[in-house]
């Protein structure tokens, strides 16, 4: 089961990124009153990373413990660990070197220094997913506790970009990885946008969610944000099939909306 979509329009890119820092700030803080502790799968690109200086920026930053923050990326380029093209060292840059994070609750995937392929990468990245899911299910006391751990740990909220060509993470169209349905993890080796080496989440993993944010601003998304509210296939438009459990959530700037038709844009109310 997952989340009809549904759209927050802001005005430019500048007035959505502090929106969504503003989101995604009281989501860690209202997960933590819930939980203990808060888990958010971040994405590179421009607004990922802008949203992560957004948040660095805000007076309600020091609101969340960071401490009990978990943190996973929902790609990554299999490049050097110090290789200015890694979504983690833009991140560290950004936002979580500032922050008093416990280094056990952040979650790097693998460099070229570490592995010799991006498969045997993606292969250590899914054993750290199932890891940190074995570990939440042997603390889970609860009467709803299922028998066994299952692969993947509680993800509160995953952000995601979107590409002109409607691939999120790594995703993209008509290739291998949008087909996977049972692999958490997979290695990435011929992709169209450089660098080609890459490792990402599989789509059933991004299901998994709770929320799904996807995070689009510029007039060159439009086609694609269209497409994807459309329905349309998920191997051809990969955006389309990232939906959250509970919440699917498209926080897009105007220009990012100027194609889709005025039907498909099922609001969010002004009170989410």
């Amino acid at each position: 089961m997952s989340a009809d979509p549904r759209v927050s329009i802001h005005p430019d890119s500048g007035v959505l990124l502090a929106a969504i820092a503003a989101r995604l700030i009281t989501k860690l803080v209202d997960t933590q009153d819930r939980y203990g502790d808060a888990t958010i799968v971040l994405t590179g690109g421009t607004m990922g990373i802008g949203t992560l200086r957004a948040v660095a920026e805000s007076p309600a930053c020091a609101a969340v413990d960071w401490s009990k923050v978990n943190v996973w990326w929902g790609d990554e380029r299999f490049v050097a660990a110090d290789s200015p093209d890694r979504n983690v060292l833009q991140a560290q840059r950004a936002l979580l070197d500032r922050l008093p994070l416990d280094p056990a609750r952040v979650h790097v995937p693998g460099a070229t220094g570490d592995f010799e392929t991006a498969d045997d990468a993606a292969a250590d990245y899914a054993r750290q997913l199932a890891d940190a899911a074995a570990r939440e299910h042997a603390a889970d006391f609860s009467d709803s506790r299922p028998d066994e751990p299952g692969l993947l740990p509680r993800f509160d909220v995953l952000l995601l970009g979107v590409g002109p060509d409607a691939h999120v993470a790594s995703l993209f169209p008509e290739m291998a990885g949008i087909r996977e349905t049972e692999r958490t993890v997979v290695g990435v080796e011929n992709s169209p946008k450089p660098p080609p080496a890459r490792i990402t989440l599989t789509l059933p993993v991004i299901k998994s969610a709770g929320e799904v944010w996807m995070l689009v601003a510029g007039e060159d998304k439009a086609g694609a944000v269209g497409l994807a509210l459309a329905g349309a296939g998920t191997v051809q438009v990969p955006a389309a099939g990232a939906r959250g459990r509970d919440r699917t959530l498209w926080l897009i700037d105007a220009a990012a909306a100027s194609k889709v038709p005025e039907n498909l844009l099922r609001k969010e109310p002004a009170s989410a």
